[in-house]
């Protein structure tokens, strides 16, 4: 459905998602090609935080996610770490011709553990795959790593577009995925908790003794 415009009533889930890792590694441009199919040559480092969203449907589900590129630079780290806060999927982006950029994974995990919920999805991007003449990480080493850490994992060139729609629609369904199992989760754990009235027993009148049947007076007769 992409960027339909809808009444935020109408979404059945509405998801919270954060792009992070190093500066430079592609975050925005692939945010950008995602939401407005758009690549910028000239994309400057992210101050801050921007956001756009994305509207789709899963099932019969309506659902809006909240996508927040985040600044990968550590002058704004400070800032951005609240933004951690109620986000239920993560981008976590490195650059495949960037060996630093792979080996501070390994720290960007950390604060996502720190301030992301437990339960926070996790999708392991590999960036710029046009550039592999310049490649410096393999695609096993991210699988690997994906696979120690218990994170999904791809590879993706935001300049020609692949896999980019794949990963963050991986993302979202993952997401999806967590959230309504939680949601029927939370529903059985409450019918389990409603305890019935004890029930009282009822006599046939022939059942009872002649000696109850005085005590019990007027209410029998």
């Amino acid at each position: 459905m992409g960027m339909a415009d809808y009444d935020d009533q109408e979404f059945e889930y509405i998801f919270k998602t954060i792009l992070i890792g190093d500066s430079a590694v592609g975050k925005s441009n692939l945010l950008s090609r995602f939401v407005w199919d758009r690549f910028r040559l000239d994309s400057r480092p992210t101050i801050g935080v921007e956001f756009a969203y994305w509207n789709t449907q899963v099932g019969d589900k309506l659902v809006k996610t909240q996508i927040w590129d985040t600044a990968g630079q550590e002058r704004f780290r400070a800032f951005t770490s609240s933004y951690y806060r109620g986000a239920m999927g993560a981008l976590l982006v490195y650059d495949i011709t960037q060996r630093t950029s792979f080996n501070n994974l390994e720290k960007w995990l950390r604060e996502i553990r720190e301030y992301g919920d437990s339960d926070m999805v996790i999708m392991l991007v590999g960036n710029k795959t046009d550039m592999c003449h310049a490649r410096e990480v393999s695609e096993e080493e991210g699988q690997r790593l994906a696979e120690n850490e218990g994170l999904c994992f791809m590879e993706t060139s935001a300049l020609e577009s692949f896999n980019v729609e794949e990963a963050f629609l991986q993302l979202i369904f993952q997401i999806y995925e967590v959230t309504s199992k939680k949601k029927l989760d939370a529903k059985s754990s409450q019918a389990q908790t409603i305890t019935p009235t004890t029930g009282k027993k009822i006599l046939h009148l022939d059942e009872v003794s002649a000696d109850q049947n005085q005590h019990m007076g007027c209410c029998w007769r």
